[in-house]
């Protein structure tokens, strides 16, 4: 096959693909329920009718603030049935924050309704879900710290059922109207407080002095002891960069990762590590796994946390003790 026969079969190659991800797409845009957005800007006819949707939520909001309703079941229906979800794709030089303010829509609600766990996973192309109401989102099974942290806070407040489709798949959420972030739920998004480097948490030696197992001498223990199976995922306690990684006799296979604030984190004992220098993470990345390795009487995980070079109680910093 000569060049120009190649050339041709080349192109012919990738119209046909491009031809098949824009009938993809457009199979996807009919068959969602959600209107979709293409510019943050009252040229856009979809947009305007998104800006009319919210004022008129709004003022639904202010009636039930005030008590105009007979009961909160008459309000949460109005509510229910006023809620529209529409969609719109990142555009270059998005954030949450700017969206959030072309919108009038908090951030907490746009984050919540999308799964945010850090603003900085917005990426230009993505397709999110825009609330027409301010409001809390939670899914019926809360998988990471700051939906555990929402759901043990809201609880108790009045919600109702929404069924969204991001990316053309149904999800059942509780919507909590007219609620926003606390400042521990803010903070944890911001990441500005830190979570439990392990899914379930089972301390086995605290922070302070204790005899060492393996040497016998009393000496201040710097961290906390995690008991957990080998293999247990290791997560960062909240963002920053990998700054040493390797190994030494006492805290074996070990990470230590720097955090804004001249804080630091420490990970020790590890079976593997699944980060490398100067790897930028986010709460809650998977950095490696839990193991036996260097001065250890069985499977755990030694994690400390330091200000400024000092060791300080993980304890005092950390949101309750997770799941025992």
């Amino acid at each position: 096959m000569n060049n120009a026969h190649q050339q041709f079969w080349k192109r012919l190659v990738q119209v046909n693909l491009l031809f098949l991800c824009f009938t993809f797409h457009v199979y996807a845009a009919q068959n969602s329920p959600h209107p979709l957005i293409n510019i943050l800007q009252n040229t856009d006819t979809v947009f305007l009718q998104y800006q009319q949707d919210v004022e008129d939520n709004r003022i639904l909001l202010a009636r039930y603030r005030q008590g105009l309703y007979r009961s909160d079941a008459e309000a949460f229906t109005k509510l229910a049935q006023s809620l529209t979800i529409y969609r719109y794709v990142i555009k270059a030089g998005d954030d949450l924050f700017s969206i959030s303010a072309r919108c009038t829509i908090p951030y907490e609600a746009i984050a919540t309704l999308n799964r945010l766990e850090h603003p900085s996973l917005l990426q230009a192309g993505k397709e999110i879900l825009l609330p027409s109401m301010p409001a809390l989102f939670i899914p019926n099974t809360a998988d990471t710290d700051l939906e555990r942290l929402i759901t043990s806070a809201h609880y108790e407040q009045s919600s109702f059922t929404i069924r969204v489709y991001p990316a053309g798949k149904a999800m059942e959420l509780y919507c909590f109207p007219d609620q926003d972030f606390s400042g521990t739920e803010r903070a944890f998004f911001l990441n500005a407080a830190f979570r439990y480097p392990l899914p379930v948490i089972r301390i086995t030696s605290g922070f302070g002095l204790r005899k060492n197992p393996i040497t016998g001498t009393v000496k201040v223990h710097e961290g906390l002891d995690l008991a957990a199976p080998i293999g247990t995922p290791v997560f960062a306690c909240r963002e920053g960069l990998v700054t040493s990684t390797g190994y030494n006799e006492m805290y074996g296979n070990f990470i230590i990762i720097t955090h804004e604030g001249g804080w630091s984190s420490l990970y020790g004992h590890l079976a593997t590590i699944n980060v490398n220098l100067q790897n930028s993470v986010h709460s809650g990345t998977v950095i490696g796994t839990v193991g036996m390795t260097g001065q250890t009487t069985g499977p755990h995980l030694h994690f400390e946390l330091r200000q400024n070079g000092k060791a300080r109680d993980p304890a005092s910093f950390l949101p309750g003790k997770g799941t025992n």
